[in-house]
């Protein structure tokens, strides 16, 4: 799926605008269930707290921050057909 591609490119940024970006992609995709809209509200703040890291250089953190939000993402991938 070539949302899902974006949304893993968009983690390895890890910029503000890379949230935004997630967002508008995640509306189409979480309009379903409740666990999907869940699932998707998980990966945004595990985003947006990669992108605070990055802006505030904390780069000890960035990997872990990362690794977090791509679980966060498969969970969604499984909630979607």
């Amino acid at each position: 799926m070539e949302c899902f591609t974006r949304l893993e490119a968009l983690i390895d940024t890890g910029s503000a605008d890379a949230v935004e970006e997630a967002r508008a992609l995640l509306k189409h995709l979480a309009a379903g269930s409740r666990a999907t809209f869940d699932a998707a509200d998980e990966f945004l703040i595990e985003l947006m707290t990669l992108a605070f890291l990055v802006e505030a250089g904390l780069e000890a953190f960035h990997n872990p921050a990362r690794r977090l939000a791509r679980l966060r993402l498969s969970r969604l991938k499984l909630l979607l057909p």
